[in-house]
């Protein structure tokens, strides 16, 4: 069955990636084909819905159930070519008659709740994102209108699978428990979308931010949460993963009213930073070996090692060259001095920026000039946070 997106494609790494369509879509899709098996009588094998971006989908039913007052069925993922966790997951509705007037929609099982403030839904509620709430009640208040029916309708979200696929998403840190969320703006997935992470990391930043965290802890990946939780004292359960986006995650701290960023990053994104790249991505800039070769010259290095700098493969191996030369701290030193003037020249100097730097050979290669504070900003605001 054709479901509408055979022509919705983007072209990445000379890849031509297929669109796909969220959980909020899926969730929506499920309520109408429910809703009009249980109003109208009449078997449906599969629904067409409007998304917010403008898209026909054309989606096959799944798993119908119909019982004396109500109808459950569900819709497929398809997440296109994008990675997507929730890819092949079935999304369920059921719909039921309810005497009292109305719509009531919940959350059942592997839809996860929401259990910290901060997030576009109250603590105790089901997590369905605002834009996919609005789809599902629109096509049930619809299906109703159409057979004028005017009883009240009880609508229930679950997804069975999504107990365990929530482990791997970011809803634990949320503090969404119990399954994941139905998520999507647009109704469409479009492959490795950026705005998406940043997206999701707006809301984790969010989150901290209404939780009275004026000063946040990040850190781009895995390397640096790990160091975080191993070798420094600072609360590890607060920090906020950037990924990629270093320069993204500055602009949106200053739009929110954030005050401070200290940053806890491996040499290999973030001396990166040190030449003002601010997406740390390999496919948008490399420069390691660049940044780390000038900069060693600036420190006094010879030729014959800034050479054998722009050889290496990885940053650990220049750290090493640098380390055989005696140059390493000089080196650093230069390296950390840009590094706090390019975060200062992102954020204009509205917020206090800082960062930690090391590597896995060495352990700590240093601090901007900015960081001990934003470390005893950081510890103040936690022995507050938890004397409340």
């Amino acid at each position: 069955m054709k479901n509408g997106l055979e022509d919705y494609y983007v072209i990445r790494g000379n890849k031509k990636m297929r669109f796909g369509y969220t959980t909020g879509s899926c969730a929506a899709a499920a309520c109408k084909g429910a809703a009009e098996i249980l109003l109208g009588g009449v078997m449906q094998k599969a629904v067409t819905l409007m998304t917010p971006k403008g898209i026909l989908l054309t989606l096959e039913l799944k798993d119908i159930r119909i019982e004396e007052d109500r109808v459950t069925c569900a819709i497929q993922k398809d997440a296109g070519d994008d990675p997507d966790t929730t890819n092949g997951i079935l999304v369920y509705a059921t719909v039921q008659k309810t005497k009292e007037p109305g719509i009531i929609l919940d959350g059942g099982v592997g839809v996860g709740r929401v259990t910290k403030a901060g997030l576009s839904q109250k603590i105790g509620e089901a997590a369905i994102n605002p834009v996919p709430k609005a789809m599902i009640l629109r096509e049930a208040t619809e299906i109703a209108e159409k057979y004028d029916y005017e009883g009240g309708l009880k609508i229930i979200i679950s997804v069975p699978e999504g107990v365990e696929i929530a482990k791997k998403t970011f809803n634990p840190r949320l503090g969404i428990v119990g399954g994941i969320s139905i998520l999507g703006t647009s109704g469409i997935v479009e492959p490795m979308s950026e705005a998406a992470l940043v997206q999701s990391i707006n809301v984790e930043m969010k989150q901290h931010f209404s939780q009275g965290e004026e000063y946040l802890l990040v850190t781009p990946g895995n390397y640096g949460a790990d160091y975080l939780r191993e070798h420094m004292d600072l609360p590890y359960e607060k920090n906020i993963k950037c990924s990629n986006y270093v320069g993204e995650t500055i602009d949106m701290a200053i739009d929110m009213g954030v005050k401070g960023i200290l940053f806890i990053a491996h040499i290999g994104k973030f001396v990166k930073v040190a030449a003002g790249i601010m997406n740390t991505h390999s496919h948008s800039a490399d420069a390691r070996m660049e940044v780390l070769a000038s900069n060693a010259i600036r420190a006094g290095a010879s030729l014959e090692c800034a050479k054998e700098i722009l050889n290496a493969s990885t940053t650990d191996e220049a750290i090493d060259i640098l380390e055989k030369y005696q140059i390493l701290q000089k080196t650093m030193k230069e390296i950390l001095d840009r590094i706090q003037f390019y975060l200062n020249h992102r954020s204009y100097e509205q917020i206090l920026l800082g960062a930690v730097i090391f590597n896995n050979t060495y352990g700590y290669l240093g601090q901007t000039a900015d960081a001990e504070k934003l470390i005893k900003l950081i510890n103040a605001q936690n022995d507050e946070a938890q004397l409340q």
